[in-house]
């Protein structure tokens, strides 16, 4: 090596000279994956044909992958088998029959801006670091705005929408209570969280993260539909008062929508007790911009933002730099580095159009609703109840319970029904569906029709799959 090296550097041992990366074997490498991802994943996308997944046991898939790390590094080849492993034994979350989750499909746009960012490795906190992934935060966030029909606002992009909700939370009680920045929670009442009895589960979680306790987390009712009962919400502000409690007040329009259900809330019937100062909204779900791309909306326009997060990090924020510093954004997030979430959505949007997109949420709806007529057709399928949106819950009830009374013994059979078909359909790799329990409803199928590449076709086959699977139980 020292021969190799004219007028070698060395210190403790290291040679200094030139770089340590072979780039020519790093581009070869970088070439070939991409002709794997390429050929097993992008075109492979919207084929019926290919599994969902391959699935495999856990002790099982170690072995297959070679998990171990080594003292010294793997051959090319070694590593590109790996790559092809890896999408192998993945959950094809493009494949048109994947309706497990409220994220699916491809969409080419999103994908190539992932690339673009992920080659680039930006991380947006400072326009002299960000300059062009900032000014497209800036674009997206205020057409977001726009859609919401607010006049003026604000908002950043972050890792999810349970962060959103965090975010949220925090600003209420900042906002209520600016001290707390500084003096902490010991200098304040207990405080109190409204919240629907079906919202996101993130909820509790902001609230144990952000210490007000989920024991001051107050769940409100809801009707058979899922939704927020306005006389319970009232009620339950009286039982805080009477505790001589402070309140913060979030139900906003986001968190009336029960998760599972996905039916809405209609904002006038809780504007008595509050009005929506923030909107989380996840383009990475019907949308398709990719996970993770989820913004926190809110509609104060006075820096609340900046002024709840801000550290004043010297060695970022510098106030006598030669250009505008109010386009360094970081200060107004919790995060240091932070991904250019919002060039995935920009470049998708940029390129379907306002149109485009609508027309991607109206095919889901249409399909759902499609499903849903078809449910009605079929014998052994029963709707839980009429969806609002892409989300169809419904029991498939098998052969042989349709002709056992309604009660306990049949609700009890009916329970196991979902979990056994759920492990067939893994396993064969035809399709994916969730399901769960709910509310002292026994499990049920929760199909999400999400992706772009669904077709009557896929929905049709749902419902065959289904049967066919069943046709013992």
């Amino acid at each position: 090596m020292l021969q190799k090296k004219k007028n070698a550097v060395l210190v403790d041992g290291v040679i200094l000279n030139g770089p340590i990366m072979d780039s020519k074997a790093g581009e070869k490498f970088v070439e070939e994956a991409c002709k794997i991802i390429m050929e097993e994943v992008i075109q492979k996308a919207d084929d019926v044909t290919e599994k969902v997944c391959e699935w495999q046991a856990p002790e099982t898939l170690k072995q297959i992958l070679d998990l171990e790390m080594r003292d010294t590094g793997e051959s090319h080849q070694k590593l590109l088998q790996l790559c092809r492993d890896v999408i192998q034994y993945s959950v094809k979350t493009s494949h048109p029959r994947f309706f497990n989750q409220l994220y699916a499909g491809i969409d080419y746009y999103s994908l190539v801006a992932r690339f673009i960012t992920e080659a680039l490795n930006p991380s947006v906190y400072t326009y002299e670091v960000s300059p062009v992934f900032l000014l497209v935060e800036e674009a997206v966030i205020k057409k977001m705005i726009e859609f919401i029909g607010w006049e003026e606002g604000d908002g950043i992009f972050n890792p999810g929408g349970s962060v959103s909700n965090m975010y949220a939370m925090n600003l209420a009680r900042y906002k209520f209570c600016p001290e707390i920045k500084e003096k902490g929670l010991s200098g304040l009442p207990r405080l109190v969280l409204f919240t629907s009895e079906e919202c996101h589960y993130s909820m509790k979680k902001a609230a144990s993260f952000l210490g007000i306790g989920t024991e001051n987390v107050y769940f409100i009712k809801t009707d058979e539909r899922g939704k927020m009962i306005p006389e319970e919400l009232e009620k339950q502000v009286q039982r805080a008062r009477k505790e001589d409690k402070c309140l913060v007040i979030n139900c906003v329009y986001s968190l009336g929508r029960p998760f599972v259900l996905c039916n809405f809330q209609l904002p006038f019937s809780i504007y008595k007790f509050c009005r929506a100062d923030s909107v989380a909204w996840n383009p990475h779900k019907m949308l398709l911009a990719g996970i993770q791309c989820c913004a926190l909306l809110v509609k104060d326009n006075s820096g609340l933002l900046k002024k709840c997060y801000s550290a004043k990090a010297a060695y970022l924020f510098q106030q006598d730099k030669f250009y505008d510093v109010s386009y360094d954004t970081g200060d107004k997030s919790i995060q240091c580095s932070r991904r250019p979430d919002a060039f995935k959505f920009w470049l998708m949007w940029k390129a379907l159009g306002t149109t485009g997109l609508e027309e991607r949420v109206n095919r889901a709806l249409a399909l759902a609703r499609y499903l849903v007529e078809e449910i009605k057709k079929r014998e052994g399928f029963q709707l839980l109840l009429e969806p609002e949106y892409a989300n169809v819950c419904f029991w498939y009830i098998p052969p042989s319970l349709r002709r056992m009374e309604d009660g306990p013994e049949f609700w009890q059979k009916l329970h196991q029904v979902a979990p056994i078909i759920k492990e067939r359909m893994m396993k064969k790799g035809s399709m994916m569906l969730g399901y769960q329990p709910h509310q002292g409803k026994v499990n049920f199928f929760r199909q999400v029709v999400i992706s772009p590449h669904v077709s009557r076709e896929d929905m049709d086959f749902l419902l065959d799959e289904i049967e066919l699977l069943a046709k013992d139980l």
